[in-house]
């Protein structure tokens, strides 16, 4: 139970981080925005692959973030144990890696990239994993979330469809490679398919 309250106080603590970077850039004009946020392809923004989920253009956008990282930030600390940092570092570096590689010519911040990183996790975890409790999340997140998928396509101007697209990438990627324990047995006999 301990473990959980630690895990409860991390999510808490980066999202009043999450707040305390946006007074600050907010205080300086959103300069911290340029200097650290995720250039594509240029080696000065190489950077915002890690600061890219910390930066924000305005309060909106943060308010915007801020329930979805909450709710499955909650959910992955009530289902995930000792693999979070793993998760984290598989969306964080592969999806923001993937938009570095791969995005449009514009300077990209915000955590929905980790949003999206976080869904694309819940949902493929909820499939690989077949537990009671990850199919559970899985079907909290789908319908709560399953409206995010129209997220991952380009359309709306100023929004970073590539890491919306590329976090949930690295999410699904995170379900596969970083094997998380949770401690019920796994449903038998069902045809996912």
């Amino acid at each position: 139970m301990r473990a959980f309250f630690r895990r409860t106080a991390a999510l808490v603590a980066f999202v009043a981080l999450l707040w305390a970077v946006q007074v600050v850039n907010w205080i300086f004009g959103y300069g911290l925005n340029p200097a650290f946020g995720l250039i594509p392809r240029h080696v000065s923004g190489l950077d915002g692959v890690i600061a890219m989920p910390l930066l924000h253009g305005s309060f909106a956008h943060l308010m915007a973030n801020t329930p979805p990282l909450l709710v499955m930030g909650g959910l992955l600390v009530a289902t995930t144990t000792r693999a979070l940092l793993a998760v984290n570092a598989v969306v964080i570096g592969l999806g923001g890696g993937l938009v570095w590689l791969f995005g449009s010519s514009a300077i990209h911040i915000g955590a929905s990239g980790l949003v999206f990183g976080w869904f694309g996790f819940l949902v493929a975890r909820g499939l690989v994993d077949r537990s009671p409790i990850t199919l559970g999340a899985a079907l909290v997140v789908g319908v709560l979330y399953g409206s995010l998928l129209w997220g991952v396509f380009p359309g709306q101007p100023s929004v970073s469809w590539e890491a919306h697209l590329f976090g949930a990438l690295a999410g699904a990627a995170a379900a596969f490679l970083v094997r998380t324990h949770v401690h019920v047995p796994r449903l038998g006999g069902v045809d996912l398919d």
